[in-house]
């Protein structure tokens, strides 16, 4: 490790270490900051929360909070003062010994639902199935799998804190996280959280391992959710699109206004729509972005489409004591079941020891000025090419259309 940088094991399940509370600032350290910074972290106790660690990373305009307890995801967050997240009905965050991901025909994983931002995955992501595997013995076997898997339910058994004592100052969070079983696929998720003081965003640099024997699937989306008052009537969606779908009847009711959004509403169903994103043409990097109303608050998401090709919006415009949400989500494949994912060839596969990396940056702006030049570097990759909208269901994406 170099001489100028500082870490702090918080949690190692292999040498029994554990600190419940932990505290570090730019003063402690004799940092001479512009942008004052801490690192906190603290056990929550009582109700559906007790047991749960949070991280809060502190950067000067922008803190976001880490759930250990739920796979390392980002509980919530504030950027100028506003709040980065959403309204659920869920109070959390919600210890996974309280959600049952298997009840109700699969769709337990509800139960816990109230991160700004949430892996879905690592076996499995989408909606529920009965997936065929083979036991230890070689014989097919059934297998329930839950809605969007079971990795943000798993505690992290290592997490660290690191701050660099030179200049920029990097704080970084890393966890890694098991999702593994006797005979069966066996994934640790290796994550590291970045952020400089004084910056507008932070960055998941995440590896997908397969510590087996065996090749394994995998499947890894990032479930970005936004509520107030980045969501609200007039809110727009925007990213360079390829080509966009509906994933069912609703979804495609609702084609011509799959950018806007509307105000809360009881009893309005979810839509949910399907795309194809465009990259910049030197690295295929690409962004999308939520904007509020007035067009002076904006969060994007920066990716690469080598690494996360596929991307789903989901908008849950119902009231706001119900839920009102919508989801920006860059994935490895969409969130149909795997079965049909698998069919369609977008399933991946790592080879025994073999990783994947995926990268995701969150970046907030917070004046008119920078909300227009995100709009600007958008219009630039569009050039590349018009919006194919399907206005049918289509096959290839969606098994609603079989």
């Amino acid at each position: 490790m170099s001489t100028h940088t500082m870490s702090w094991v918080l949690t190692d399940v292999a040498t029994e270490t554990y600190v419940e509370n932990f505290s570090i600032t730019n003063e402690d350290l004799a940092i001479e900051s512009r942008q004052p910074f801490s690192i906190t972290k603290r056990r929550l106790r009582g109700g559906l929360s007790d047991g749960v660690d949070l991280i809060e990373v502190v950067n000067g305009p922008l803190r976001f909070t880490i759930c250990p307890t739920r796979g390392m995801g980002i509980w919530r967050g504030q950027f100028q003062k506003w709040d980065l997240g959403w309204k659920s009905p869920v109070h959390g965050p919600v210890h996974p010994n309280y959600v049952n991901r298997d009840e109700l025909g699969g769709i337990g994983w509800l139960q816990g639902f109230d991160e700004w931002i949430v892996r879905c995955g690592l076996n499995n992501n989408g909606g529920p199935a009965i997936d065929k595997l083979l036991d230890n013995t070689g014989a097919e076997q059934s297998m329930a799998l839950p809605l969007h898997g079971r990795i943000a339910n798993i505690p992290a058994h290592h997490v660290a804190v690191t701050v660099e004592t030179k200049a920029p100052y990097t704080l970084t969070v890393t966890g890694l996280v098991d999702e593994s079983m006797l005979f069966f696929p066996q994934l640790r998720l290796q994550t590291e959280i970045k952020t400089n003081p004084g910056s507008p965003s932070f960055t998941l640099r995440d590896r997908v391992i397969n510590l087996r024997s065996q090749p394994a699937e995998f499947e890894l989306l990032y479930h970005c959710n936004f509520g107030q008052p980045l969501l609200d009537d007039g809110s727009k969606f925007r990213a360079p699109v390829k080509r966009l779908a509906p994933i069912n009847d609703v979804a495609l009711k609702a084609i011509d206004r799959w950018n806007t959004y509307p105000a809360p509403t009881a009893g309005v169903i979810e839509e949910c729509f399907l795309m194809q994103l465009l990259g910049d043409e030197e690295t295929n990097r690409t962004i999308a972005l939520l904007e509020s109303p007035g067009g002076d608050k904006a969060c994007a998401l920066r990716f690469s489409l080598e690494q996360l090709p596929w991307f789903t919006l989901w908008r849950n415009p119902g009231a706001i004591s119900d839920g009102y949400v919508t989801g920006l989500e860059p994935a490895t494949d969409f969130p149909n079941a795997k079965p049909f994912e698998r069919a369609k060839g977008r399933v991946l596969t790592l080879a025994p020891g073999e990783s994947y990396d995926a990268e995701l940056t969150i970046e907030l702006a917070g004046s008119r000025e920078e909300v227009e030049q995100l709009h600007q570097e958008i219009g630039a990759i569009q050039q590349q090419s018009q919006i194919q909208v399907d206005r049918e269901i289509p096959a290839d994406w969606s098994p609603a259309a079989e």
